[in-house]
């Protein structure tokens, strides 16, 4: 089949309209992009972070809404709750990893960093904004994952540890929300050439180095995945959705291009 021809599966916009979706973690990465492609779903989209002055430009933007963030701090989810009242859609972006270490040499101030991030501070938005879902009769909970939530590799029992109780969470989920119109669904990407890895590792080329012979997953198709997870009828759940570049089969075989053998 030629690419041209190929199959597309754009967002149903149609399952849009009159709907609200917030996005932690929208200042940067797949969370901004996540903002921007939801907004031109349709959605009325809401961003989320503490790097407020980011949000701004990106509110102006897509003609969506900027709201301050800390998921790490309770009174911050409680006045962002306050401040957007009822949304239909919340996608949990915010999280990060700090580290590379092996465990011998894991920092436990950084493990319990990950993990209040990634895990409490999916449980505090949840928990905020979970009221206001229910009563808009169709709901989404969208957590982004990891490989490294089913998948280990040396130097991230930490982040891996981390994401793993991020899996567990979402399953969890999935079933006491049985029965109510809130779908939940985890995004499980693989390499993502985003500031993860910056943040992570602490310089620019230590960051590049990651992707280095290869083209990795870009912030925009896992926003892209996103999209349409939130857009499919209102009886379709997509519980989970692992994503990866072709040069990737799992967290350890990563094929990567020598530029002599471009």
């Amino acid at each position: 089949m030629a690419s041209s021809d190929a199959p597309s599966f754009p967002p149903h916009t149609e399952n849009a309209p009159g709907r609200t979706a917030l996005v932690t973690g929208a200042s940067s990465g797949i969370g901004a992009a996540t903002v921007r492609a939801l907004a031109a779903a349709g959605f009325r989209t809401i961003a989320a972070a503490r790097r407020v002055d980011r949000l701004q430009a990106l509110a102006e933007e897509v003609g969506g809404t900027a709201v301050a963030l800390d998921v790490t701090d309770p009174e911050s989810v409680a006045a962002m709750a306050a401040q957007v009242g009822d949304v239909d859609v919340v996608v949990h972006s915010a999280g990060g990893a700090f580290g590379s270490d092996s465990v011998e040499n894991g920092d436990p101030e950084g493990w319990k960093a990950m993990y209040d991030t990634n895990v409490v501070g999916v449980l505090r938005v949840h928990q905020a904004l979970l009221p206001g879902m229910r009563r808009g009769g169709n709901a989404h909970v969208v957590v982004l994952g990891s490989i490294a939530g089913f998948e280990v590799y040396p130097g991230g029992g930490g982040y891996t540890a981390v994401k793993h109780g991020v899996n567990a969470l979402v399953r969890t989920l999935r079933q006491e929300l049985l029965g109510e119109p809130v779908r939940v669904t985890e995004i499980a990407p693989g390499m993502v050439e985003t500031e993860f890895s910056l943040v992570r590792l602490g310089s620019q080329e230590a960051a590049d180095k990651v992707y280095d012979g290869l083209v990795p997953l870009s912030a925009q198709d896992v926003a892209d995945v996103i999209a349409f997870a939130v857009t499919r009828p209102p009886h379709v759940d997509l519980d989970k959705v692992v994503l990866r570049p072709i040069a990737q089969a799992d967290a350890a075989h990563v094929h990567r291009v020598k530029p002599s053998d471009v």
